[in-house]
């Protein structure tokens, strides 16, 4: 393993090191990704309380093939998993681990930004399964019928992993 520290340079400039790790900017990183994540499950948590609480009554017609219309989902993305509540906690909890090591290793903090949305998604709706007395299930209201349906965890989950996929991408074209 090579080991790198700053050395005197030829112009007397001091010389940047990139390979250790700055506890304060992984802190500051930490920061913006928990406010994020905690933005998300906030408004994740009113919008399916306000679905609860309303769309029990019918469905609420919006536009062209968009409905608000409640339903339950003891599944993971698109079903999949469905009953298996355990097994789907168990992930969730090991991908919040696993985003929180990204979020303190992030590059920017526009990654670590990213990272919160994701975090967030997985958080909120990791606290319908633990927190509502629906079996494990997660609330789901959005419905396009063309499309599983959906909540706001879950188009912050995929929003945020379009646009690490889109971070990476650029990432990757500029080294």
């Amino acid at each position: 393993m090579q080991e790198r520290w700053p050395v005197a340079t030829l112009t007397g400039e001091p010389a940047a090191v990139t390979d250790r790790p700055d506890r304060q900017n992984g802190s500051r990183r930490l920061v913006v990704a928990v406010a994020i994540a905690f933005a998300v499950v906030l408004v994740d948590q009113l919008t399916k309380w306000w679905a609860v609480d309303r769309l029990p009554a019918g469905p609420i017609h919006v536009i062209g093939t968009l409905d608000l219309e409640l339903s339950l989902n003891t599944g993971s993305a698109f079903s999949m998993f469905t009953g298996q509540t355990a097994l789907v906690m168990a992930v969730v909890f090991a991908l919040v681990g696993v985003l929180l090591v990204m979020v303190w290793r992030a590059p920017t903090l526009g990654r670590a930004a990213i990272l919160g949305l994701i975090l967030g998604g997985a958080l909120g709706n990791l606290s319908d399964r633990l927190f509502r007395h629906d079996h494990g299930a997660v609330v789901d209201f959005i419905a396009l019928h063309f499309w599983p349906t959906f909540n706001v965890a879950d188009s912050c989950i995929v929003v945020g992993c379009l646009l690490l996929l889109v971070s990476l991408v650029r990432g990757s074209r500029a080294g």
